[in-house]
């Protein structure tokens, strides 16, 4: 189940597969889709998870199918490094795009776009530098103040751990909006996470595996 949020008189569906539905515009924000991150560390020599693109990608799929879209937004890290762009990898991603050719996809470009190279064209993704301004939001992968617009970013990959009355602890990727700047989680399944701690007036919004939550919860402790 998403949650309903206000920006900048703006109204974003919070979703819990970690992305962001623009109502006004019409576009899905996700952020930190880190594709290939899996295929980079095997490529170093690192054993770690198979098929975490595939997952990514058909998460992707279902959103893009319940919400419908004109554009799907990457807000950076797009790719995870060079050596994400594996054959495997390049033709997932090419399979992807090949079955919504008339969707618009934009990557707003992150720290981890430029070492990845650029992106293949055949994949028909518009790049573009932050801050992006569409409307009344401005769109960046690193959290940051605009002078006019509201920011919606992601890099840092938040999570917020609440602990229980009985002393048991959970930590889950959240939605953090501040003053002038809101910070989406990363969507990418294999990827790390800062625990983070609210000041007092920010809104944060758990993202769990079937709908999204506010805080406070019930019988949890902030």
């Amino acid at each position: 189940m998403h949650q309903s949020v206000e920006v900048s008189g703006q109204s974003l569906e919070l979703l819990p597969e970690r992305a962001v539905f623009w109502v006004e515009q019409q576009m899905l924000l996700v952020a930190d889709a880190h594709f290939g991150k899996a295929a980079s560390f095997r490529a170093r020599g690192v054993p770690v998870p198979e098929a975490t693109t595939a997952e990514n990608l058909l998460r992707l799929t279902r959103l893009v199918a319940l919400w419908k879209p004109k554009r799907v937004v990457f807000l950076g890290d797009f790719a995870h490094a060079r050596e994400a762009s594996t054959d495997p990898t390049r033709g997932e991603l090419a399979a992807w795009r090949g079955r919504h050719p008339g969707l618009g996809l934009t990557l707003v470009r992150g720290n981890h776009d430029d070492p990845g190279g650029d992106l293949p064209a055949a994949l028909g993704i518009d790049v573009e530098e932050e801050p992006w301004p569409v409307g009344r939001l401005a769109l960046c992968h690193h959290p940051q103040d605009h002078e006019e617009l509201y920011v919606l970013a992601g890099h840092l990959h938040p999570a917020y751990r609440l602990a229980g009355r009985a002393n048991e602890t959970a930590r889950l990727p959240c939605f953090w909006f501040r003053d002038r700047s809101g910070v989406l989680p990363a969507f990418g399944a294999f990827t790390g996470a800062l625990t983070i701690r609210a000041s007092r007036g920010e809104r944060i919004y758990l993202a769990g595996p079937e709908r999204v939550h506010a805080l406070p919860l019930e019988g949890f402790r902030r």
